[in-house]
């Protein structure tokens, strides 16, 4: 009578202490640079080291600059947290991806491509999106620097189980509705607070047709409904995506392996704290109208009439109308990337719209590859020409405008069409103003300069 999210939390448990925290074991530890410095010190100060180095992956993503990578970041603060995470890295005895090299990207993307993040394990990063590799079949969860400083000393954390709750998407999506849109649908649905304490799995017949990327995607976006996160049971797509991978199991090891994650699925008699269940005929592309997530609509729906205090605040920040539409409305950025769409299938949607056509001349537009080997994939499959014929250039790979902790800064007032994870006040830059969408959406956006329906554009 076991879910998977009780299965794997329930290996890993150390021990647990009476009515306090419960002990729990960590296989993976990833490091990037902005949350990670001040754990470092805490390890220098007790005179400690990592208690299991190998099992700590170390990587920028949010400070790299996604253009000459081959020179010194500009930025001094950027330029001392990449540099301060390398020297704690090599001090540590530690793995290091470092910025320019292939193994580098966003950290959230490369763990799973690289096949670090696996099926049955439990995964910790200081960063709240570490939800991503839930999509794995995996407990994947965000931490605090505190916390992961406890995690370098001792392999465990103490954390509070979540309550567990199962999301079923079932029919088929419909034309130019991607992963994006179904966990834009669910923000909608639930809130932003609506998974408060929860562990989600997502389950359905729509969730085992998506790829790997769109469970990636799905999961990625967890947090954004307040779960602690999300996971996907793993199946034969996941096996095929692992397969082969540089840290995936070799040989028997991986027949062992398979032959234990195909145990890793909630029994039929699970019982989980709150089930929903949700259609997916009542999904459409969809786009945000305000200054969090949840504050989604349908492309062709219009903003709500009325809400609360926050809702007229986050309408004047957006310069947008209770009750208007907001296709035809003209944009000025657009950001392709970040760990929610910084996929290779991200930028093959982006460029099955864009192929034949021209970017619009007054759109700046940001494509960014989540990691080297999206950016490898990209120039093998020839997405390149396509993109870069229809006048878009590809950038390097970063975190990038998704949170603007690098040059890639939208100008105040400016409107961001972009395929991130946030939209909040500023969080492209001081005063930018984000609607969230996926990569079909972004790309209509892109050639036309306005907000469109990117099913008009399909061929």
């Amino acid at each position: 009578m076991n879910t998977l999210f009780d299965k794997i939390w329930d290996r890993h448990v150390v021990q647990v202490v009476k009515s306090g925290p419960t002990q729990l074991y960590i296989d993976r530890l990833y490091c990037h640079e902005v949350t990670s410095p001040q754990a470092f010190d805490g390890l220098r100060q007790r005179g400690i080291k990592c208690f299991r180095p190998q099992q700590i992956i170390c990587m920028p993503d949010h400070n790299t600059p996604t253009h000459d990578q081959d020179k010194p970041i500009s930025d001094p603060v950027s330029k001392k947290q990449v540099d301060t995470l390398e020297r704690n890295a090599c001090e540590f005895g530690l793995t290091h991806f470092a910025m320019g090299s292939k193994d580098n990207g966003v950290i959230h993307v490369v763990g799973p491509e690289k096949g670090l993040s696996l099926p049955g394990m439990t995964i910790v990063c200081g960063d709240s999106h570490t939800s991503t590799h839930g999509a794995m079949g995996a407990v994947a969860f965000g931490i605090g620097t505190s916390e992961v400083e406890m995690v370098m000393a001792s392999q465990c954390i103490l954390q509070q189980k979540p309550k567990t709750m199962r999301i079923r998407i079932e029919g088929q999506l419909q034309q130019g509705v991607t992963a994006k849109d179904v966990a834009l649908y669910l923000m909608a649905q639930l809130t932003t607070s609506g998974a408060t304490g929860y562990f989600v799995e997502y389950a359905g017949e729509v969730v085992r047709n998506l790829t790997m990327e769109g469970r990636l995607t799905l999961c990625n976006l967890s947090i954004e409904m307040g779960a602690r996160g999300g996971l996907v049971a793993p199946d034969d797509v996941t096996f095929n995506y692992v397969k082969g991978r540089e840290y995936a199991p070799k040989g028997e090891a991986w027949d062992e392996a398979v032959a234990y994650w195909r145990t890793l699925k909630s029994d039929d008699d699970a019982v989980f704290d709150k089930e929903l269940i949700f259609k997916a005929e009542d999904i459409e592309p969809r786009i945000t109208y305000g200054t969090n997530p949840g504050m989604g609509i349908g492309i062709t729906e219009c903003i709500p009439t009325e809400g609360d205090a926050n809702f007229v605040k986050a309408l004047n920040y957006m310069g947008f109308k209770a009750g208007e539409q907001l296709l035809g409305k003209k944009i000025d950025y657009v950001f392709l990337g970040a760990c929610t769409n910084g996929r290779i299938e991200d930028f093959r949607a982006f460029a099955s719209i864009v192929k034949g056509r021209k970017k619009a001349d007054d759109v700046v537009a940001w494509l960014v590859p989540g990691s080297w080997a999206v950016d490898k994939q990209i120039r093998e499959e020839g997405l390149d020409q396509v993109l870069e014929a229809a006048g878009f250039q590809i950038r390097q790979p970063g975190c990038s405008a998704c949170l603007a902790m690098n040059d890639d800064k939208v100008p105040a007032g400016r409107y961001a069409v972009s395929t991130s994870n946030r939209n909040f006040e500023g969080r492209q830059g001081p005063g930018a103003r984000t609607i969230l969408c996926s990569p079909l959406v972004a790309a209509a956006a892109a050639v036309t300069g306005v907000i469109t329906n990117p099913r008009t554009l399909l061929r």
